[in-house]
This record gives structure tokens, sequence and C-alpha cells, in this order.
């Protein structure tokens, strides 16, 4: 189980999604190009790698939308470390899709492709496997609390031809038992080709972080609070969730009116029925997060306010106008989740936007650290809370940006005038681009862990933007062409010169 994260020693972090790493065909990989990234982060003492979701995404390419919070995406598969393992021939390698595709942007139609063939040919060549192989891939099967409902809700989805789940024929929408036991004696090969792709991703993530562990790199995840409506969990586990039996939502998540939309923001997943938690002792959750805390050392908590309340809104509004604020049993939860991880939480609280001192003082009573976003410490207010006089204290991860906010070098282009010097004041680098004065006072805070995206290391404007919220296309598909030594050994400069190391070295003195 991962440490508490106050235990962490003070560090320096990229964020780069996995999706994004260069040298494999499409899609980045778990295989070489993971772990070429994970040696050449050491090799500059860079301490954190931190990812979005390892989860399969949506249509558009979100991992925060996903079929199935417990699953890998079946697009991180490295190939060549199949044929490497002798679970492949290397003659199928040539057949994949994609293998001569444009590198610089990702086909999700493609990457979808591309892993629908890997099962086949993993299924294919399955007996040709000795049998040590099979049982360890069986035990591992029989370990997976979530599995059987994740191959499942995949293949009736594939035969459905992506239909949502509400719109299936009903005995399956409604997991009449005895069709579906028909249905899997039937389909018992497509299913093994599902299964197979979960054990593989298994394998080859966990020989990734055991890299990562020898080479001194913290794996930093990422989960989202709500969990897609069209889902393996909401499918299988319907009774914990607002939705009604024919896949309508009775209430559904979102945040009220701010100053960012009138209107507010509705996320159309349905929110939880806490009592049907409690009254389980949140097994769902304790087995969620589990299952997280499996892959990460630290893991982030996406819209953590709502552990305190939530914003629940009437299912069939349009809009976030007519919601209300309810309770959640965060304190119950992670009391629990605590006890699980033997005493302290690797947990980071994303704790952005308007946030209460109750969700504050629910964040501090477990000791986990919050979020500091630069970009948006610059409006002018001397109170502003991410202004960067005013992030006292270590409790923090500080980022130039996410990703989902503009690259920093738009953000800049985007500041008038009196902002800009703002910022120039408070960098100690009067000589460097303006998003290295960015970093460079990033790295003069307290923060246990400063975090840079890849594209503000390498200056890069938003045609390299990895999402833009609220809006659907060119979004998650940006790719890294090449990993750049430069820009990764001037970062590791950057904390030498100021000191950042050895003024947490001096504190724990």
């Amino acid at each position: 189980m991962p440490t508490s994260s106050s235990n962490f020693k003070r560090a320096i972090g990229v964020l780069l999604h996995p999706s994004a790493l260069p040298l494999s065909p499409v899609f980045g990989s778990f295989g070489s190009p993971a772990r070429e990234w994970v040696k050449f982060l050491a090799k500059h003492r860079i301490g954190v790698w931190q990812f979005l979701p390892l989860a399969p995404c949506d249509s558009t390419g979100s991992p925060y939308s996903s079929p199935s919070s417990f699953a890998f995406n079946p697009f991180f598969l490295d190939a060549e470390e199949l044929v490497n393992k002798g679970f492949l021939s290397s003659s199928l390698i040539d057949q994949l899709p994609g293998n001569d595709s444009n590198k610089s942007s990702i086909s999700f139609l493609l990457a979808e492709e591309r892993s629908v063939a890997l099962g086949r040919f993993l299924r294919e060549e399955w007996k040709k496997q000795d049998l040590a192989i099979k049982h360890e891939f069986n035990y591992w099967c029989q370990q997976q609390y979530w599995l059987e409902d994740h191959i499942l809700f995949m293949e009736l989805r594939r035969q459905f031809n992506g239909l949502p789940w509400w719109k299936w024929p009903k005995p399956f929408a409604q997991r009449n038992p005895v069709f579906i036991y028909l249905w899997r004696i039937k389909n018992k090969d497509n299913l093994l080709e599902h299964s197979l792709l979960q054990w593989h991703l298994d394998r080859q993530w966990n020989s990734l972080r055991k890299l990562a562990r020898q080479l001194g790199v913290l794996m930093f995840g990422d989960m989202p609070f709500y969990v897609s409506r069209d889902s393996a969990d909401v499918w299988s586990k319907r009774s914990l969730f607002s939705i009604q039996a024919n896949g309508e939502l009775k209430h559904q998540s979102g945040v009220p009116p701010d100053y960012f939309s009138e209107t507010g923001q509705l996320w159309g997943t349905p929110v939880y029925l806490w009592k049907r938690h409690q009254l389980t002792r949140f097994k769902w959750w304790r087995k969620r997060f589990s299952r997280h805390l499996q892959q990460v050392d630290l893991l982030r908590l996406d819209h953590f306010r709502a552990l305190e309340s939530y914003w629940s809104v009437p299912g069939d509004k349009n809009n976030a106008i007519d919601g209300t604020w309810e309770p959640s049993p965060g304190v119950e939860l992670l009391q629990l989740l605590q006890k699980d991880c033997g005493g302290s939480l690797p947990l980071v609280a994303e704790d952005l936007g308007v946030i209460t001192p109750q969700v504050e003082n629910l964040r501090d009573q477990f000791r986990l650290p919050g979020m500091k976003i630069l970009q948006f410490g610059f409006n002018g207010d001397s109170n502003n809370p991410y202004f960067p006089p005013n992030i006292k204290g270590d409790s923090w991860v500080v980022y130039t940006g996410t990703h989902d906010n503009p690259t920093t070098l738009s953000w800049w282009n985007s500041l008038d005038q009196e902002k800009k010097e703002l910022v120039n004041n408070i960098s100690n680098d009067s000589n460097r681009s303006p998003v290295w004065k960015l970093i460079d006072i990033g790295l003069g805070t307290d923060a246990k862990i400063f975090i840079a995206p890849m594209q503000d290391l390498l200056s890069l404007d938003n045609k390299s933007r990895f999402n833009t919220p609220g809006t659907i296309g060119d979004n998650w598909n940006w790719r890294l062409k090449e990993f750049d030594s430069a820009v990764l050994e001037a970062l590791k400069d950057y904390g030498v010169r100021g000191s950042f190391w050895e003024r947490s070295l001096e504190k724990e003195e």
C-alpha cells in the first residue's frame, strides 16, 4: 500500500498522460515507451510522474468519462512486449492496424481497431500457452472484484454497436440472470479477449511500477469523483446510483451557477445514493480506491469538495440552476479508507474553485495536500489564494497549469500588461521566457510537490493544449514528439539553483 502523502520528500514532477508518450504507434503504451520515460525522468532527478485516469476513455477520448472505472484502457497495451514475452508471434505485429499511422496526434478510432485486433490475436494464441501461465491468469481473474461486470458490459456494448446500456434489449439492460448466463456461455471466447487484455495491461503496468520504485520516481494518478451513466459500474450496481431502471437519471451531478457560467455546469452523471453506500460500509468505494492505490503511489481525487456536499440537480433539468446542495458522508468514508490504508491516506484533494471552510476543514482533518494553480493567481486581487505570496506552508501540490488549463505560453499571451508585471515582479529570473518565469515562481514556493505539464516545459501554445473544458472535439489527442533532455535538465537546474530540495532537507533537520 502506498505511504501517506505527508511522508513524501519534496519533489519536482511532470504532468504527461501515457497516451501522449512517443515511440509507439497510434497511442502511448505501458511498454518500452513508458519505461524509457521513467528512466528519462530519473536521469534528470524528476521525482514525480503525474498522469490522468488510466481507465478506458469515452468516444471523445476523455478518461474522465469512462465505461469502466476499475479497468485499464486497452489502448495502452504494448504489442512488442507481448511478442518478447511469448504471448504473440512476431508475424502478427505486422497485421495490427495503425503501424504506419501519424504519430503526432491520436486517432481514437484507430486505437480502438488496434486494441480489438490485439484482443483477438491474444485469444487465438492463448491455446499455445503453457499450464503455468494459464493458472496465473485464472488466479488473477478470480481476485478481480470488478472483472466479470467489466467484460460482460464491454462485450455487450460491442455487440449492440456502442449503444448505451439502457437501449439494449430489455433482458440485457435489466441484467436478467438467465439471459446473461446463456449469453455468457455462447460468447465465452469473446469474453476471454477482454479478460486477457486486462491481465496483460495489469502485468505491464506492474512491471513499470516496479521500475519506477527502483529509480525513485513516484507515480501520481487521478480518480474522477463520479462515474459515467453508461458504464459497467452503473449497469451492474444500479442500486448505488440515483438512476431509474430504464436508465433515466433521477438526480445528476454538476456545479451551481458562478462567474464561469450563469447556468452552472451539468455533468450528466448520476449522483450517489449515499445511504445505500453507508449500508454496505462503502464496499464499492473502498474496492475502487483499493484498485487505484494498487496502481499508484499518490492519487488525486477529482472534485474532492463533493465529499463534504454535492450539487444535486433533478434528472430532467437541462441546466444546473435548479440544483441543491446535499450533504455527503465524507468523514465516514475517509475514516474507513484511512483504516484500509494503515492509518494515513496517499491522496491529494482537488480543491479548486469556490471552496467553503467546511471543505477545507475536511481536507485538513485528514492531512491531505490541496492544489494551487499559478495561472489562477494573477487577477490583481492581493487576497487571491493562488497568488504565490499567499501559498503558505508545504501542504500543497503547486502547478503552472493542469490538463484543463491553456498552456502557460497562451495564458501569458492573453494577459494584460499589468498582470504580466505582477509575474515579472515575483519571478527571480528576469532573463528567461514567461513560461519559465512561472516555473521559477512555482519552485520558489514551499510546496511539497511542484508540477509542470510537459507542454509548458516545451513552451508550447494552445495548439498543443490537452483539453478545453466544455468542448467536444479536438481534445485529449496531443502527443509528445520526442523526449527532450534540455527541458528536463533545465527543470532540474532550476530546482538545484533555487535550493528546492535543500530547503526541504533543512526543514526535516
